[in-house]
């Protein structure tokens, strides 16, 4: 078979293969400040990636969930403790706000139309911080104890715009609307 492909599919793919070696797995990052997770997934979708330790005597589980994104854009995760998908789900959310400082806060999603205003969730949440560094953005938080157990429910977000320091709408097709899944915090 001879080669007669267009230039810009040639490109295309050579692009795929430049970001797929260059994606880092998660047991191989390294956070700053020595911070060490003893578990981690990479997520099928929109470059993310959590890590975690769980403490099985007091319910608790430190997180950390990052995932590639420009300095004007903001990340979330989740755990939906009633079912499954966004609507439920009990937020953890990063920005730079107009100050330009790091903002991270969590935020209960109550509807498709939700504020993403700062909230209490359904369960305990604190340490709550975030990171910038090399276009990625990083979550960090101490959620517990948990009352459903380690098996969760989670969704994942990012998005492109702050406006007047809250997130706007993310996109309602392809990987967006594809950032769920189940995750049992004992096994990963």
């Amino acid at each position: 078979m001879a080669i007669t492909s267009t230039p810009a599919l040639f490109i295309s793919i050579l692009l795929s293969l430049v970001l797929i070696s260059s994606a880092q797995s998660c047991s191989k990052y390294t956070f700053p400040g020595n911070q060490a997770f003893s578990s981690c997934i990479d997520l099928p979708f929109l470059q993310a990636h959590l890590h975690w330790n769980y403490i099985p005597s007091t319910r608790t589980v430190h997180i950390a969930y990052r995932a590639n994104q420009t300095s004007t854009g903001w990340i979330a995760w989740a755990i939906n403790p009633n079912g499954a998908g966004m609507v439920g789900s009990q937020a953890l959310v990063a920005f730079h706000n107009s100050n330009g400082s790091l903002t991270a806060y969590p935020t209960p999603i109550t509807s498709y139309t939700t504020s993403m205003r700062p909230g209490a969730l359904s369960f305990h949440v604190s340490n709550i911080s975030a990171t910038y560094a090399d276009n990625q953005m990083s979550i960090f938080a101490v959620l517990g104890p948990l009352q459903n157990g380690t098996a969760v429910n989670h969704v994942w977000q990012a998005g492109n715009s702050v406006i007047n320091d809250i997130p706007s709408s993310h996109a309602t097709t392809g990987p967006n609307i594809q950032s769920m899944g189940t995750l049992n915090f004992l096994s990963g």
